[in-house]
């Protein structure tokens, strides 16, 4: 079976290299352009990124000799598909354009998450959110990820909400520098230091996942109804957001009952078989100083949501603590997932 073309849109960004990375040999998809800003449109790929290649591994063969474009559905119109890590400035517009000129689009942007019609897609968590597609007027569907940090948070929350319905929600997060793109933070504001605000960080943790928990009426997702408060910070490690997180229920769990929930659970991706599915796609360590990301956050080649510390909460019912692999789970590698659930869905003809 021939391979569906696909474009990365912010091809040169810390998401962008990471989808090339993550795409090599895929058997679903044939990356065919790759589009960044007009300083980089026109030279080779392999050229413009002889210093900027920020992954251990080298650069992939297949992307050296693409030639860079600016984003523009017109210079890609033989793509089915279109990866977007393109910055919040832009994406909002562009990616509205490729969807309207009939390209599908899976989003790592924040432009497009609160629209009803459009799913933040975790494709263990809500892959029926899918049918609100068929309420988009465009020909090609605009699907988005959720932001990084509570990526996992919500994959641990799913079964739970699922089992046992959740009354309230804290989590309090520390998030890796890796978070805040290429060049990202400051080294003389980040080193031996805290820094307790990132910009928007707190709002999308409180709503996004109302949105993911949430259901489909008449052709808009409804949003889960518990209140979230959250903290975020910046830590000085280089990958890997820890988030920890307490649980009021409405049905009073059980410890055992917890971790079943949690061994128990899996998705779509799991069924189908899917290339980037994690399995499982929870991993409870056992030990009472784990996850640590030096340690966990390569587990399931980075896709997998690494859960401990679960004990007992004075003020809530139980807390616990999750790490997530944010340029992973949380951007490239949760985008590739969802197209691979689009591709299997038949969404892409």
């Amino acid at each position: 079976m021939s391979r569906v073309k696909v474009a990365v849109l912010g091809a040169t960004g810390s998401v962008g290299q990471r989808f090339i990375q993550l795409l090599e040999n895929h058997p679903y998809f044939e990356v065919t352009h790759l589009c960044a800003s007009e300083n980089s449109a026109g030279k080779t790929y392999g050229d413009v990124m002889k210093k900027r290649w920020k992954i251990s591994s080298d650069i992939p063969a297949y992307a050296k000799n693409i030639v860079i474009t600016t984003p523009d559905p017109e210079k890609t119109k033989d793509v089915a598909l279109a990866f977007s890590g393109l910055d919040a400035s832009i994406a909002g517009e562009v990616e509205s354009a490729y969807a309207s000129a009939g390209i599908h689009i899976i989003s790592n942007s924040k432009n497009h998450r609160m629209d009803p019609i459009v799913p933040i897609l975790s494709a263990e968590v809500n892959a029926s959110h899918l049918d609100v597609l068929s309420s988009q007027k465009t020909k090609g569907k605009i699907i988005t990820n959720s932001n990084c940090t509570i990526m996992g948070v919500t994959i641990s929350l799913k079964p739970l909400y699922d089992l046992f319905g959740i009354e309230s929600v804290m989590l309090f997060s520390m998030q890796a520098i890796s978070g805040a793109g290429y060049p990202g933070v400051p080294t003389m504001d980040i080193l031996g230091n805290v820094v307790p605000h990132i910009g928007g960080e707190e709002e999308k943790a409180e709503i996004e996942p109302l949105k993911c928990l949430g259901k489909v009426e008449n052709g808009k997702i409804v949003h889960a109804d518990f209140p979230i408060s959250a903290h975020c910070n910046r830590v000085p490690v280089f990958d890997g957001h820890t988030v920890c997180v307490s649980v009021k229920f409405k049905k009073k769990p059980s410890k055992e009952e917890i971790l079943s929930a949690w061994k128990n659970f899996s998705g779509e991706p799991q069924k189908l078989g899917l290339p980037q599915a994690p399995n499982p796609p929870i991993l409870y360590r056992e030990e009472e100083d784990r996850p640590q990301p030096r340690l966990d956050l390569e587990t399931g080649r980075g896709m997998t949501t690494v859960i401990g510390r679960l004990r007992p909460d004075p003020i809530f019912d139980w807390k616990y603590v999750v790490l997530s692999h944010n340029t992973i789970r949380g951007a490239a590698g949760a985008a590739l997932l969802n197209a691979e659930l689009l591709y299997k869905k038949n969404f892409l003809g």
